[in-house]
């Protein structure tokens, strides 16, 4: 009876701490520095967007979070690798548009944007401005802008980054809503974009307001609408799409962090909470509404509700548009 009490006695303690060990693991997370994909090149809003996040994220959490850019795809390769890692904390993915959203309907992905991550949190908003060489197309509002198109229907050009970007998108969604017909004109980057705009080379864009805030505040291009329901604070003056006439429209780039699904709970509430101190510290704010970016924040479960319901969105648009894939 002695040795058979012994060995049940023993076996709990064996239980117990095999319980307690993931538990421990977790309480002392993070033990080690993290690494935050970043799917596309350095030097983007993004880029920068994300770096000023990891940078106050790894002050908070006292380990360093590294921004690892691997582009490639359209973001594909980068998130689906983090798909693909340990869901153990220590691997997050930096989540835009594009990978999560855009290229679910335009692609084949190795990887469920919806199923295989945790998602932590949004971080910023990147908005989209509808602006016009004034030489080229002598507007002074949205409303004589609709007017001067669908008198040119397929003659006016509007440049974007490419194929699926918000820029394209945010064109092809007005097109929709204002009962317009452009001409979509891709290019393979934003400063050549803003160089076309200032010369009339190319006459519209619905641009990121980091791309042309320069060219805005030197009267080179005009502003006329924000693609937001609510106007920017790095552009006050400029009104929104639903202020200048076009409802039920709204288009911008948006921004969080997501880790390979299966991270622990835990792990994923202590990061939600960190996210959210990060993105309400003053200093972090002003960096990114300099650059003409809207940080925020939110629930891990108001995130994900809000990227299934951006999937839905903007493959009806899409499909609408009759954007095909390349």
């Amino acid at each position: 009876m002695m040795r058979s009490s012994r060995r049940a006695a023993l076996l709990a303690l064996a239980l117990a701490a095999a319980w307690a060990a993931p538990a421990t693991a977790q309480d002392s997370y993070p033990s080690r520095p993290i690494k935050l994909v970043m799917p596309f090149g350095p030097g983007s809003a993004s880029d920068t967007i994300a770096r000023i996040v990891a940078d106050k994220l790894g002050q908070q959490l006292g380990q360093r979070v590294l921004v690892e850019n691997k582009a490639g795809a359209g973001g594909n390769v980068g998130t689906d690798a983090v798909a693909k890692s340990d869901p153990d904390g220590y691997t997050l993915v930096f989540v835009a548009p594009g990978p999560f959203v855009i290229n679910r309907t335009l692609d084949q992905l190795p990887y469920d944007p919806e199923k295989d991550f945790e998602f932590i949190s949004p971080v910023a908003r990147l908005v989209n401005v509808l602006v016009v060489n004034p030489a080229k197309i002598p507007v002074a509002n949205v409303q004589e802008f609709i007017a001067f198109v669908k008198a040119r229907p397929n003659q006016i050009g509007y440049a974007s980054v490419g194929r699926g970007s918000s820029q394209h998108l945010a064109g092809a969604y007005f097109d929709i809503a204002a009962g317009t017909k452009m001409v979509h004109v891709p290019y393979r980057s934003g400063s050549q974009i803003a160089v076309d705009l200032v010369s009339g080379d190319v006459p519209a864009s619905f641009q990121l307001i980091p791309n042309v805030v320069a060219q805005i505040g030197a009267g080179q291009v005009k502003a006329l609408a924000v693609t937001t329901k609510t106007r920017s604070r790095s552009l006050p003056d400029v009104p929104t799409m639903l202020e200048a006439g076009v409802p039920d429209y709204e288009s911008y780039a948006w921004f969080g962090l997501a880790a390979p699904k299966g991270t622990p709970a835990a792990i994923i509430s202590r990061l939600e909470r960190e996210v959210a101190a990060a993105v309400a510290d003053p200093k972090v704010q002003a960096r990114p509404i300099e650059i003409g970016t809207e940080p925020e924040s939110s629930s891990a479960a108001e995130f994900k509700r809000f990227v299934s319901a951006e999937v839905v969105k903007w493959r009806e648009i899409i499909t609408k548009a009759g954007i095909k894939s390349e």
